[in-house]
Formats: structure tokens, sequence, C-alpha cells
């Protein structure tokens, strides 16, 4: 994990594409023209927001490689998880407005749920007791400093090694985090056209 408190980071990962591209990077090391591809712009583009991150410490040079006449450079993120910490970043205030912004936009999707301060701040100790349960697991630094396992494999073995190595008291308690989240959601969702018939 890399902590992010540069303003100007903050600034470029508001772009969407430039998410989109680090995305990409914490997977697999990739060339300009490969993630042009992938993401269906020129070249030109990606290089620009690139050169951007770059200068930011968001990407970085991962090997260059001669094919013919010309150098291939791959890069890759520098991280596999960026934690932003600005002002109040990492606090419970900045985790209760980002909350309050991911239920707001449920409503894009057609689930309505209320986004006072009483419900967010439930919800945020709920999810709180979860990431206590999976963050402890004594797997997850050994997982992360792997080189040879790519971070979506890694991501299931963090999640898989955490079930597995979790006490039974540990793991009731992060069925409790979901079903704490669940009850707050479900008891004040507005119904909606949406919802999957069973």
């Amino acid at each position: 994990m890399k902590l992010i408190r540069d303003p100007e980071a903050f600034q470029l990962l508001a772009d969407d594409t430039r998410r989109r591209i680090i995305h990409l990077l914490r997977a697999k090391e990739r060339t300009v023209s490969q993630i042009a591809e992938e993401l269906s712009l020129t070249p030109q583009a990606i290089y620009h927001h690139i050169r951007k991150m770059k200068s930011a410490d968001l990407v970085e040079v991962a090997k260059e490689e001669r094919i013919d006449h010309f150098i291939e450079t791959y890069y890759r993120a520098t991280a596999e998880v960026f934690h932003l910490s600005h002002g109040e970043g990492g606090t419970k205030a900045s985790e209760e407005k980002q909350t309050k912004e991911t239920l707001a936009s449920m409503a894009k999707i057609g689930i309505k749920v209320p986004t006072d301060d009483e419900s967010v701040a439930h919800l945020v100790k709920a999810a709180s007791s979860m990431k206590d349960c999976t963050h402890n697991s004594s797997w997850f630094d050994r997982i992360s400093e792997l080189e040879d396992v790519d971070f979506f494999t890694k991501q299931g073995m963090i999640e898989y090694s955490c079930l597995a190595v979790m006490t039974d008291k540990e793991f009731e308690e992060f069925l409790g985090g979901y079903r704490e989240m669940r009850k707050l959601l479900r008891s004040t969702a507005e119904p909606h056209s949406g919802r999957r018939k069973t």
C-alpha cells in the first residue's frame, strides 16, 4: 500500500481515464500501445496521462525491451493499493464522507438509501469491524510481497486465506459486520423496479 498526500496526485486520480490506467497497471506491466488498445484511445493520449502520473510517482518504468530499432517501455503502478490522505483523509470523517457519497450514488441504479449522519455512522462502524477481521490476517503481508503473482490473484488469496485462518469467533464477527450492514441498508432502502425476481 502507498500513502498519497500530494495534492497533484489527488487531481490526477480524479480523472476516470487515469484511474482506469492505474487499474490496468496494477494487474500487469503494459506499454503505452497496449494500454491504448485496451482503453480504445490513441497512444498519444495515453502517453500524455502516463507522463503526468510518472511525475507524481503513481506509475514507473518496469522494464525496457529492444524490438528491432525501437525500444518498448513497459509501465507499472508504483503500488497495488493507493491510500489517499489529505487533510482529514484516513480519518473517521473521511470514511463517513466517502460512505455518504457512495450511498447517494446508489440512487443512480435505482436503490435509494438515506444519507443522514446517523445511518452513515452506523455503516462505517459495521464496515470497520469487517476490515479489522480481514486486515489482521497473518497472511496479508506475505501475500502482498509475492512478486510472481498478479494483483487479482493476490486479492483472491487474501480473501481465501482470511477465511481459512479465522477463528470461529472472528468469523462470527465478520459475518456480524455484513449482517449489520445488510440490516441497515434493507431497513432504509426504498423499493425499486430493478430488483431481481427470485
